[in-house]
């Protein structure tokens, strides 16, 4: 199982900035499907706060519409695997292909994040 947040503004897509969304949905999600673990509010938490916030949740990959460079750094060293969309995304879309590719062939940072828990 991996954990899955994703930066949205109307909990239905991946609408957000790191730096500016209001908050994140955390999805549990494995081969045999996903569940809603929760939905985190923001608040008025800055770049380290937020970090702080994935890590807390146990975040292992983190989606949003927009991430500085310095910002994505700071996700990567709390050893989380930041992913940007330059649009808008359907969660459950993502949701689904995630769940796919770990029922087939996960990509090798998803099997980097299995093994760890492992």
């Amino acid at each position: 199982m991996v954990k899955v947040a994703f930066f949205t503004n109307d909990l239905k897509n991946i609408d957000a900035h790191f730096g500016s969304g209001e908050q994140f949905a955390v999805y549990d999600v494995d081969a045999n499907g996903y569940s809603l673990h929760g939905v985190i509010p923001t608040g008025e938490e800055r770049t380290e706060g937020r970090v702080e916030m994935l890590v807390n949740e146990h975040v292992d990959i983190m989606y949003c519409v927009e991430i500085g460079p310095a910002a994505a750094a700071k996700v990567v060293n709390g050893k989380i695997f930041p992913i940007k969309y330059k649009q808008v995304v359907n969660i459950e879309d993502e949701l689904e292909k995630l769940t796919s590719m770990m029922a087939t062939n996960p990509p090798p940072f998803i099997k980097k994040i299995l093994e760890a828990r492992a």
